[in-house]
């Protein structure tokens, strides 16, 4: 594996916090898909949104939750133009980056580790790329994706390898599933970030 890229290194060492978090990220959202893409060769955009497509169709209506600056929404519209798709991030300038793709129906702020400003069972299909890393969102912010889904909803989401079991998340998804909460669909190694060997968690959940 690659030294990891300095800029990651710093993503992931802010510790939960939500103002360097967002101070971080505001800074980062104009050069943001150049150097996650063609520097640090992410691919979590492209594998998300294959998952996720193949499960749902028509106009099915879609949360990008952690949308960044859009990258996800554009694979999937690539896929299925019809998807009608609403993003949410904590950080202002990714969502004004996120406007300029037009790949969205709406675009909100939006806390993983709180409340979401969303109805219960509101999407046919949830996706999150990106956002459940190290110093970002912890596994619990899984359960508001859970709330949010309609019964039957596909949620596709990645989850870093480094945070894996040191977070938590494989503890917390098998006790949502044992809870009757989810569906365990699939898990699988993906690549994640290409130029450094990187690998993530591909996750696939069904709501309940």
């Amino acid at each position: 594996m690659s030294p990891e890229n300095p800029l990651l290194t710093r993503a992931i060492s802010l510790g939960h916090d939500k103002s360097k978090i967002t101070e971080f990220y505001d800074e980062w959202a104009k050069a943001y898909d150049h150097d996650i893409v063609d520097i640090i060769g992410y691919v979590g955009h492209r594998v998300t949104a294959e998952a996720l497509v193949s499960r749902v169709s028509g106009d099915a209506e879609i949360l990008d939750a952690g949308c960044g600056t859009g990258l996800v929404a554009l694979e999937l519209k690539k896929r299925n133009a019809a998807l009608r798709i609403d993003g949410i991030d904590l950080t202002q300038g990714m969502l004004d980056e996120a406007a300029r793709t037009g790949a969205y129906r709406r675009l909100l702020p939006g806390d993983l580790t709180a409340t979401l400003p969303l109805s219960d069972k509101s999407y046919d299909g949830i996706v999150s790329a990106g956002v459940f890393t190290n110093g970002h969102v912890g596994p619990e912010g899984i359960d508001e994706l859970v709330r949010v889904a309609r019964p039957g909803a596909p949620i596709v989401l990645t989850v870093r390898d480094t945070a894996w079991e040191a977070d938590g998340f494989d503890v917390h998804i098998r006790d949502l599933e044992r809870a009757g909460a989810i569906r365990l669909r699939e898990i699988k190694h993906s690549p994640y970030h290409a130029h450094e060997g990187m690998l993530c968690r591909l996750c696939t959940l069904d709501a309940v």
